[in-house]
């Protein structure tokens, strides 16, 4: 039975989402565990034969620093939830708390696997095909070097094919265009680094993608910097809220604004699903030695059910140990550049 571990009082609505989201999930995976971490006042009234309290005092707030959540709430329900994985309690966390926090407490108590310097955040986003392009990363790391970028790609190699089925999905590097010559310098020895991969059997390098090669699903997985990916990300947000926000205002006007709104409402509105973020809600920390899973903090009950989906999809189909035979294959070409972090670091 796989056992995920929930921040239940983590994002911008806490428990009343949380708990909604674990109940409908609980119903459709009679094979799941769920570890409830929280203030139990606010975690009493949930009862189900295979969900568990475990008890945390304290909250990460959103707009906590990096800093009180390392130090000063030893006993958070981020942390505690953390710590659930690291015991080998349950088999994955999630979490819709501050991205921030949740990344260095799970860096600082799980740590990088050897390889990997960074981890990295993976989101899919929606695409024309009607499937999702994975992007990493999308803002744990906006600095970046090629090495950075090559270990990005093959944590995302892991996960799609962890996930989809597919051993040898395509990688695409976000450029300013197709051509190798061009590109800032540590780009273009990132696509030497991809390429010399591809030559030895460690990834399915594409090549270089544009932009909008994401939305058109030109390849499975794209891989930026922290900076660039937050943008896309954010982006694609944006149109599915700007969409349902122009059938909102067009169904307010005149009658005959109306009637010209309700001919394209089907096809409006079955676009507006298809990029609705929530559908696609739950982003994996990639390259720590434990699964963790950020719900997007703002989630409803609906879209943090989906992170908790992509977590026992995860975890039932060992993503960990998949991540970990890949970086074991490409470990010739992963030359790092950081030191891990260490329990010493954080007193």
């Amino acid at each position: 039975m796989t056992t995920l571990a929930v921040d239940c009082m983590g994002g911008d609505h806490g428990p009343p989402v949380t708990l909604a989201a674990c109940r409908r999930f609980l119903e459709n995976h009679g094979e799941a565990r769920l570890l409830l971490v929280g203030q139990p006042e606010a975690l009493a009234t949930f009862q189900h034969p295979r969900a568990q309290t475990v008890a945390a005092s304290e909250v990460v707030e959103m707009h906590d620093a990096v800093e009180i959540a390392l130090r000063r709430k030893k006993d958070s329900s981020m942390r505690v939830a953390l710590q659930q994985v690291k015991q080998g309690a349950a088999q994955a966390a999630v979490s819709a708390g501050n991205t921030g926090a949740l990344m260095a407490l799970a860096r600082y108590l799980l740590k990088t696997v050897e390889g990997i310097d960074r981890p990295a955040i993976a989101y899919p986003l929606p695409n024309a095909k009607g499937g999702a392009t994975t992007v990493l990363d999308l803002g744990a790391n906006v600095d970046c070097t090629e090495q950075h970028l090559l270990q990005f790609a093959v944590l995302g190699s892991a996960l799609v094919a962890a996930l989809s089925g597919n051993n040898s999905p395509t990688v695409g590097l976000l450029n300013i265009g197709e051509e190798i010559i061009k590109g800032s310098e540590v780009i273009k020895k990132a696509g030497e680094l991809l390429r010399s991969a591809a030559h030895s059997g460690d990834l399915n390098f594409h090549g270089n993608v544009e932009g909008n090669d994401i939305f058109k699903g030109t390849t499975d997985i794209v891989v930026c910097d922290g900076f660039v990916g937050n943008v896309a990300l954010k982006t694609s947000e944006g149109l599915a809220s700007m969409i349902g926000g122009f059938l909102r205002e067009e169904f307010s006007r005149n009658l005959l604004r109306r009637l010209a709104a309700v001919a394209v409402y089907p096809v409006l509105s079955a676009f507006k699903k298809r990029v609705d973020y929530r559908r696609y809600n739950g982003a994996a920390l990639l390259g720590l030695r434990g699964l963790v899973f950020k719900s997007h903090g703002s989630a409803d009950a609906f879209a943090f059910e989906q992170a908790l989906n992509r977590a026992y999809d995860a975890a039932t189909n060992n993503l960990l140990e998949r991540v970990q035979a890949r970086i074991a294959h490409a470990r010739p070409l992963l030359v790092g550049s950081d030191a891990p972090a260490t329990e010493a670091a954080v007193p």
